[in-house]
């Protein structure tokens, strides 16, 4: 059997939520829930065209096919690409009406000679039809290559008013965002299909070159509650160390800054390649669980749900992570995001577990400090991203000046001073199978904190 031949004879019965990689989520007209992903698989050769899944719970997912026959030939003509990363999937509308767009990756490993391209459709579920290449980069060697930007891990941002962004870059010269025509889809003034854009946009974050080609990527900007945006970031390696940051800016074009106010975009030879952006999530184990490792390339699903005192919003970080027994076996994983009373993105410590075992309903969420006492989980994705982090089990370190903020939200004093701002709210523990509490918290240095409330 030739290697064409096997790619074509893959059986993705069992697939489910394996060989997921930089997901992406959106929901269709009846409440199908429908997810793209890279085309990667770890045991065996890979297809190229874009991965497609649906679910109706975002817990169990069925395999639906890919949204091309192989790489559109604009894009594998101008990259190499054998598959397609990172698909960026949204809704828009037109004059001519709503439409889906697929904003999709094509390059390979290593290489700078990359492209974003676009597809739309009638249907998430397709049919897909490529429209060509948006923006495009070319490798250039030596370090004077290190600057200059990577097309691929594209996100679409829309602003309030219909001005749209498109948000992408890679490695090497960080993240950088351009203006998209709403009706097009493409950058108002690209030059010819396929080629390198001549101006690449403004650049939101960069790392320094010391560390593993200034590893940044898979950027998904999205608003603050109450005016605003915040940046999620990729930092670091893809099979290892790969972990989730966060920052604000007042602008899609930035600037953004971290909790301790260190812009993502420093990148001087004093700047600790660590320190820059807030920790939102890293490997881990929880105590009786499996072993995370490598959590990242997330982006956020925003939706209306009802519950007995009305309709609330919810948003759930999409991301994949590995199997830290297993590092090269990837799959998808879900889990809440939620906001401090001041407006700072983190993570749920439990993964998803699905309508039926979570609580949306905001009015159940705590609002008494005495709910802060006992002991708990607790996971501290800044202490160091490099290694996948054992639960810490115990009460919560001592506090002075605890004040609630709103159903959910406290804000305190930590032992050395720091400020806190912290959410508490209900979950369901994944190990022990059962429904609880858990608590996302930041300080002012920008230290995070992930906690589940044990029995």
């Amino acid at each position: 059997m030739t290697e064409l031949e096997a790619r074509a004879a893959v059986d993705t019965a069992a697939w489910g939520d394996k060989h997921v990689h930089d997901p992406t989520i959106v929901t269709d007209d009846d409440g199908t829930y429908w997810l793209f992903s890279t085309d990667a698989r770890y045991d065996g050769p890979v297809r190229g065209g874009v991965q497609i899944r649906r679910s109706t719970d975002l817990v169990t997912w069925e395999f639906h096919g890919w949204a091309f026959d192989d790489v559109p030939a604009p894009a594998r003509a101008w990259s190499g690409a054998v598959g397609l990363w990172a698909p960026e999937v949204v809704l828009t509308a037109t004059p001519a009406g709503q439409r889906w767009r697929m904003y999709y990756s094509a390059s390979t490993f290593g290489s700078r000679r990359s492209a974003v391209g676009l597809a739309t459709a009638p249907h998430p579920s397709g049919p897909w039809t490529d429209r060509g290449i948006v923006v495009a980069s070319e490798h250039v060697e030596g370090p004077e290559g290190l600057g200059q930007p990577n097309a691929i891990d594209a996100n679409l941002v829309t602003e309030a008013d219909g001005t749209q962004w498109l948000v992408y870059g890679s490695f090497f010269g960080g993240i950088h965002v351009l203006p998209v025509d709403p009706v097009t889809g493409f950058v108002p003034d690209a030059p010819a299909s396929g080629a390198l854009h001549t101006t690449p946009g403004t650049l939101l974050a960069r790392r320094p070159r010391s560390v593993d080609n200034g590893a940044v990527e898979g950027a998904f900007v999205l608003p603050r509650p109450g005016g605003g945006w915040s940046l999620l970031v990729s930092y670091d390696s893809l099979a290892g160390s790969y972990h989730l940051r966060a920052a604000v800016g007042d602008a899609v074009t930035g600037p953004f800054r971290d909790r301790a106010g260190r812009l993502m975009t420093d990148d001087g030879p004093d700047v600790d390649p660590w320190s820059v952006g807030v920790p939102v999530l890293s490997g881990h184990r929880l105590a009786g669980g499996p072993g995370v490792l490598a959590p990242g390339h997330a982006s956020v699903l925003t939706e209306t749900v009802t519950t007995a005192n009305g309709p609330v919003t919810r948003q759930l970080l999409v991301h994949h992570v590995r199997d830290a027994d297993a590092p090269t076996e990837h799959r998808l994983q879900v889990r809440r995001l939620v906001w401090t009373h001041d407006g700072w993105p983190l993570a749920a410590p439990q993964p998803w577990a699905g309508a039926a075992l979570e609580d949306d309903d905001v009015a159940h969420w705590p609002a008494d400090p005495a709910v802060l006492d006992g002991t708990w989980e607790t996971l501290t994705p800044g202490a160091d991203p490099r290694v996948v982090q054992d639960g810490v089990v115990g009460p919560l370190p001592p506090r002075t000046d605890v004040r609630p903020r709103g159903q959910g939200r406290f804000t305190w004093t930590a032992p050395d001073g720091a400020a806190v701002s912290a959410v508490v709210y209900p979950g369901w523990d994944a190990v022990r199978e059962r429904a609880t509490l858990c608590l996302s918290a930041l300080d002012d240095a920008g230290r995070v904190a992930l906690a589940t409330r044990l029995p």
